[in-house]
């Protein structure tokens, strides 16, 4: 018997209804079936939910069902931020020969190096990076060159930051969020930061 809810198969249901939004965060990728694709997929392709992404992305990932290859194709290139784009690319991975997966890795590169320019202390996008379900996870897995190059680039741009950045959080294996400092911490640290620099 499936363990795929029925709310999110179900087209009319709003998505902000609580229970959708319950279920989706309630389901594990050992829940799934391919014939569940589809309903993540539709769901993925049409929320304005950025959260909802993220959490489809992280559900289908490890799924090497042949179907998903042209939904992390899509994803890849529909994302803005560096970790789902990651989290497409884990996904891509699965399909993909190595020569395609460093030219991707090199145009990220590009846009990694342009975001220490222009959000020069943006710490939540670098921890993501760096957590364990992202870059090192590919890094062990595929022992890609352009994978290892690519972490290295993000840690060095992580290590220019200021220390006040630093350190506040990482992400686990499942890509949950582990707090390293409390939200107190965290923003006394940054505060002072911007208080000392007159930032």
């Amino acid at each position: 018997m499936s363990r795929f809810p029925e709310i999110l198969s179900d087209e009319k249901l709003n998505e902000r209804h609580i229970d959708f939004r319950n279920a989706l965060y309630d389901l594990s990728s050992n829940d799934l079936a391919p014939d569940n694709f589809d309903s993540l997929i539709r769901i993925y392709t049409t929320t304005k939910q950025i959260d909802y992404r993220n959490r489809i992305l992280k559900l289908l990932y490890d799924q090497t069902h042949p179907k998903l290859h042209s939904f992390f194709e899509l994803a890849y290139k529909k994302e803005r931020y560096l970790d789902m784009k990651i989290y497409a690319l884990r996904g891509l991975a699965l399909f993909s020969e190595e020569k395609e997966i460093e030219k991707l890795v090199n145009k990220l590169k590009g846009t990694l190096a342009k975001r220490e320019q222009t959000t020069p202390y943006n710490y939540q996008e670098y921890e993501l990076l760096r957590g364990k379900n992202a870059l090192p996870f590919l890094v062990e897995k595929y022992k890609y060159t352009s994978f290892k190059d690519l972490l290295e680039q993000v840690n060095e741009q992580y290590e220019r930051m200021p220390e006040a950045f630093k350190g506040h959080f990482t992400t686990d294996e499942n890509g949950d969020t582990v707090q390293l400092k409390t939200a107190a911490e965290s923003s006394k640290m940054m505060r002072d930061f911007f208080d000392q620099n007159k930032v």
